[in-house]
């Protein structure tokens, strides 16, 4: 779905005095006190791919493993599609989120170089297309339509689009179908890219606090959609065969279950740290309110955790395996 650079971080571990404070936050909440959690020697190396809803599940699922469990995690900032190569040559263990790629699970899936299993659902639904506020379809109802998209480009220019309507995107290496689209319904629209997700973000909510018009690419889960009012585009539904040539491409996004994918390895093994990941399901209200604290409210990924994880025992203590 979306990618970005690839980095890396460096492991993070429990440590003294912030230990104890989680172990008794997660007493609290029925979970393990400090005398339970005995440590391990494993290390899970998570995934972490370029959107802040991917970073708001991987800092909990961190933070579950590390306080509540006694696990080390290595969160690992890395591109999409290369996660999945990471998992194949054994430097990762699991992808949190994952977005489709029939492509990547026949490369390297059962049917392929068997060394990646479907993790089953994160609980997370996707969706991913065009969007454009509200206020704009109140003014034109037609803009809600793909067809009436194409009449009123021109309500959609900026200096950075020229000639023609701007089609706002975000990190030009997310993985997108937009182009094809714009060249299927021959509409007079170019791409323009903020850059990131985080600029992306910030050029929406100033044009939004200002009433002007924009057309952009964006997605759900995504904490932004509960805080301005967007309406999703409607193009034809999504077809098998519809975005297979990526010049031409005659649908909407397919809507997805988000699943996790795991290392063969890390999942033969059956680990208690494995058996959490495998239980994990949330929904999008959940991702999206840890995200918000990290991208809107400021507070560091693992500080979000933490406040979830207190307001929410009832909803995870149930992923912890029985034997952890």
């Amino acid at each position: 779905m979306r990618r970005t650079t690839a980095t890396r971080t460096a492991s993070i571990a429990v440590k003294g005095a912030a230990a104890v404070s989680a172990m008794a936050v997660l007493s609290a909440c029925g979970g393990a006190t400090s005398s339970d959690v005995a440590g391990s020697d494993e290390t899970v190396r998570i995934a972490v791919n370029g959107w802040v809803g991917y970073e708001a599940s991987a800092a909990v699922m961190a933070y579950l493993l590390e306080e509540e469990m006694g696990v080390k995690v290595d969160q690992q900032k890395i591109d999409e599609q290369p996660s999945w190569q990471g998992l194949n040559d054994g430097d990762l263990d699991v992808i949190l989120e994952n977005w489709g790629h029939e492509d990547l699970m026949e490369q390297y899936g059962p049917d392929g170089n068997g060394t990646v299993v479907d993790g089953g659902p994160n609980g997370n639904t996707g969706t991913l297309g065009w969007y454009v506020p509200k206020y704009l379809v109140d003014e034109k109802p037609e803009l809600a339509t793909w067809e009436g998209i194409k009449d009123n480009t021109d309500l959609f220019k900026t200096p950075e689009s020229g000639d023609k309507g701007e089609f706002l995107a975000a990190d030009p290496a997310f993985v997108t179908q937009d182009q094809g689209m714009i060249n299927h319904f021959d509409m007079d629209l170019k791409i323009v890219h903020a850059g990131s997700e985080a600029a992306q973000i910030t050029e929406m909510q100033e044009r939004y606090s200002k009433e002007e018009p924009f057309l952009a690419y964006f997605y759900d889960p995504q904490w932004l959609q509960s805080e301005i009012d967007l309406v999703h585009v409607e193009f034809p539904e999504y077809e098998e065969g519809c975005a297979d040539d990526e010049e031409d491409v005659s649908c909407g996004y397919p809507q997805y279950d988000l699943n996790k994918i795991f290392s063969k390895e890390f999942a033969d093994a059956d680990s208690p740290a494995y058996r959490l990941l495998k239980n994990w399901e949330w929904t999008n209200e959940d991702q999206n309110e840890v995200a918000k604290m990290i991208a809107d409210d400021g507070m560091d990924p693992e500080e979000a955790a933490e406040k979830w994880v207190t307001d929410n025992g009832d909803v995870w203590k149930d992923w912890i395996p029985a034997d952890a």
